[in-house]
């Protein structure tokens, strides 16, 4: 749901809204901690737009590389969200936020952790974009997300090659790097909510947009939210 962003030298120029306060608020607390791999707010332009410092690197789409199935990149990708979410704990709450604020709000969530607003440099995760839809909530509410993408749980096939038992594994090291005392079922029980909510936005975009592959999205959301609830 990207849409008008274009870079300009070494900066990045987007749509603001009213989140933008609060989402450059939690950006300047992650880059004061020393977190290079987040954009740095800059301004709020006259003509409503913000402008944020470029993140280098490798940001993949689907069709994803062979490389985003790696270990490298599900390990890296999990240490840099343990380590915002470690560090937003601490920064301010106040919103408004473009999306809900969800209890218990333990950190402030990416809310869209995933590959594809990832950036890598030579396969490893070193920078998360697209902020915007960042809120307050739990943590497994943004790993579970992560784990639906980078495992991946999905029922499409994204040309991962990975067998339910490999998938499997793959959740269990995602949970443990996160944190040792998470279970694997803890961060599973979560997908399914979160893929649902996400079905739900997806088919008002769509609706909204008249676009037809996103209502391809939102069913597959919803049949891969029922497959894992099975």
């Amino acid at each position: 749901m990207r849409s008008h962003v274009t870079r300009e030298g070494g900066t990045v120029v987007r749509p603001a809204g009213a989140w933008s306060e609060a989402v450059h608020a939690l950006l300047r607390t992650l880059n004061a901690a020393g977190l290079a791999g987040v954009p740095e707010p800059l301004e709020i332009m006259p003509d409503g737009r913000e402008r944020l410092t470029y993140l280098e690197g490798t940001v993949p789409a689907y069709p994803m590389p062979d490389w985003v199935w790696g270990d490298l990149a599900l390990e890296s990708s999990v240490a840099l969200l343990r380590r915002v979410h470690d560090l937003s704990a601490s920064a301010p709450r106040s919103g408004p936020w473009r999306s809900p604020v969800r209890q218990p709000a333990e950190v402030i969530c990416h809310n869209d952790f995933a590959p594809y607003n990832l950036v890598f440099d030579e396969g490893r995760a070193i920078g998360a974009i697209d902020w915007d839809f960042a809120s307050p909530g739990p943590r497994v509410w943004d790993l579970a997300y992560l784990a639906y993408r980078i495992v991946p749980l999905s029922t499409a096939d994204l040309g991962d090659g990975f067998t339910d038992r490999q998938r499997r594994r793959r959740l269990e090291r995602l949970a443990r790097l996160y944190d040792p005392a998470l279970e694997a079922d803890e961060v599973a029980a979560m997908v399914p909510a979160r893929l649902l909510e996400l079905a739900d936005l997806t088919a008002a975009a769509a609706e909204r947009l008249g676009d037809a592959f996103l209502h391809d999205d939102a069913a597959l959301y919803r049949r891969d939210a029922a497959h894992l609830s099975s």
